[in-house]
């Protein structure tokens, strides 16, 4: 892997944890003479990876849609920031630049874009490998309800067999960069619906 695009929130939550393993992240990634690719706003968590990943001299690469840049969000000591129009031509390019997607802590916009991309890589339109980084737990809910998927057969144990999931950033990256992992027929065979 080359490039790492990571979803994470526009906020910080203040835990320490967290700072840690972004720390620990981004030093692996520059150390590995990776770059990231982001959604290119300067607050919360994204600005933290940035502004860490910069200090470390590695490449940032940030995808913002113009509305947000309007908003005075956008980061703009990166490397390179691409302004879009759409959330969707955000979504679109972060994964046409990245070779893998990590996703931190956050809200609503980072499960979107994380479902989103593992959706993609369910149906194959894909073959990246996508990590969650779960520190202190916070996904283990998300995590226990993909197993519900599974246990109730809307979700084939192959396809959560792809989310690769570990609460340490290097070992994260070392699991992502085997992933071999391919998705099975999305579609269950047709039960007796009557």
């Amino acid at each position: 892997m080359k490039s790492i695009c990571i979803f994470c929130g526009a906020n910080l939550n203040g835990d320490p944890a967290l700072k840690q393993a972004a720390e620990l992240l981004t030093e692996v990634m520059a150390d590995r003479n990776m770059s990231l690719v982001f959604g290119g706003g300067k607050v919360g968590m994204m600005g933290l990876l940035a502004d860490n990943m910069l200090r470390r001299g590695a490449k940032v690469i940030g995808v913002i849609p113009q509305f947000l840049m309007d908003k005075e969000v956008g980061h703009t000591g990166l490397t390179q920031l691409h302004v879009v129009e759409t959330m969707h031509q955000r979504k679109q390019l972060m994964n046409d630049l990245c070779d893998g997607i990590i996703m931190l802590p956050g809200g609503f916009g980072t499960l979107e874009e994380f479902f989103e991309a593992l959706t993609w890589l369910q149906l194959g339109l894909h073959s990246k490998p996508i990590g969650v980084l779960n520190i202190n737990g916070f996904y283990d809910f998300l995590l226990k309800q993909m197993d519900v998927m599974v246990e109730q057969q809307f979700l084939k144990p192959a396809n959560r067999r792809l989310v690769i999931t570990s609460a340490d950033p290097v070992e994260l990256i070392s699991l992502m960069e085997d992933f071999d992992g391919k998705p099975d027929e999305v579609w269950f065979r047709d039960r007796n619906l009557t």
